[in-house]
């Protein structure tokens, strides 16, 4: 077997191609986020994020009886057992919101009775299943690490105004439902971030669907993942005014400290689509709900940090007032991520399951050699 030189090596695995995929792909020179064919910025403004999770899962958009269909399998999976709830109430008091999801789902894929099941029909099932509880499991992992009553699934309710609702304990109305619900369709899918990337090596070994999405959640439970949105809304109430944002800023540069919100590995120099459709949509929720400032404030760091370091936003910066103004608390940011991701993380396990090779690549070592005892 060939030994891989420095020539090969590439930090993180940078551009480094790891599989093939039908799924989607980040065109970074067009600007675009291609979804099975489609613009997803075009999707999340034409369509809803079930229609975006068909297509993913299933491969092409539904037809009216296909997405009834499909919304109304959904409706029939979203109880959870009561035993997750109780697993779930028994963890510690300083559990992060990730770590109580990831033990929910790990302990639901005790409740399947056709876990290890491949076969295409199965893991469609199991896909719904997932797609189905994880807004409740999310939603609830707050509110009984908080001490709070339980809020169960409305099945009168679409599925983002149901998702919203059990966060927050109040029906949203049409404007937040539709915020919600573009949030959940940009974050559904992004190519090979690295919780998909992890996602697929655990499938590769044929590993059940509900464990390579447990990897995931520990992978977007980082800082540099997943847990961005929560730094950024941070930093905001940090900022508390638009005169603020520079100074906070230059300062933050000045010690070399990380900018969260700004960058990304794939864009580099090239702007998020999915920033610039939600900076559209906290104009829109400023426009109704006040908080100004808060529109401001995001503008100006944007122009700082072009300015000052070249760099355009990303998805999580505007994502993150976005959630505030629709008053999710800022531990669910990034659970919600994972939550609407879910669709493409099943999706991408599918696909790996289809044509599948064990991922096992080889190390670069720059370690010492001939040692004896």
């Amino acid at each position: 077997m060939k030994i891989l030189s420095d020539q090969n090596y590439r930090p993180g695995l940078e551009g480094v191609i790891a599989t093939e995929t039908t799924l989607s792909y980040l065109d970074v020179e067009q600007e675009q986020i291609v979804i099975r064919g489609y613009d997803l910025i075009e999707l999340a403004t034409k369509v809803d994020y079930l229609r975006v999770a068909y297509l993913l899962v299933a491969g092409h958009l539904p037809t009216e009886t296909e997405y009834n269909a499909f919304t109304e399998q959904l409706t029939a999976e979203q109880k959870v057992p009561e035993e997750i709830f109780q697993i779930m109430g028994s963890l510690g008091p300083h559990t992060h919101l990730m770590d109580a999801v990831r033990t929910g789902l790990s302990a639901l894929a005790t409740f399947d009775p056709a876990l290890t099941d491949r076969d295409p029909d199965n893991t469609w099932r199991q896909a719904l299943t997932l797609l189905a509880t994880m807004p409740t499991i999310v939603a609830n992992s707050y509110h009984i690490q908080n001490h709070e009553p339980v809020i169960y699934p409305d099945p009168t309710l679409g599925y983002s105004r149901n998702f919203l609702q059990m966060i927050t304990g109040r029906i949203p109305d049409d404007t937040e439902t539709r915020a919600f619900d573009q949030l959940l369709t940009v974050y559904s899918e992004h190519e090979m971030p690295n919780s998909t990337f992890t996602a697929i090596v655990i499938a590769s070994t044929l590993s059940d669907m509900y464990g390579a999405l447990v990897g995931a959640i520990a992978s977007l439970k980082g800082t540099l993942h997943g847990g961005a949105n929560e730094a950024v809304m941070k930093m905001l109430l940090e900022m508390q005014s638009p005169d603020q944002v520079e100074p906070y800023l230059m300062e933050k540069l000045a010690k070399k400290e990380r900018i969260m919100g700004f960058g990304h590995r794939v864009y580099m120099r090239k702007p998020d689509p999915r920033a610039l459709l939600m900076k559209e949509s906290l104009k829109e929720l400023v426009a109704i709900k006040g908080h100004h400032d808060l529109y401001e404030m995001c503008v100006k760091g944007e122009e700082v940090m072009q300015r000052e370091k070249g760099l355009f936003p990303n998805l999580d910066y505007y994502a993150a007032p976005v959630y505030y103004l629709l008053d999710v608390p800022i531990e669910l940011y990034t659970p919600i991520f994972f939550a609407a991701r879910t669709a493409g993380l099943v999706a991408h396990v599918r696909e790996q399951y289809e044509h599948n090779r064990l991922f096992r690549p080889r190390v670069l070592y720059t370690g010492p050699r001939n040692l004896h005892p």
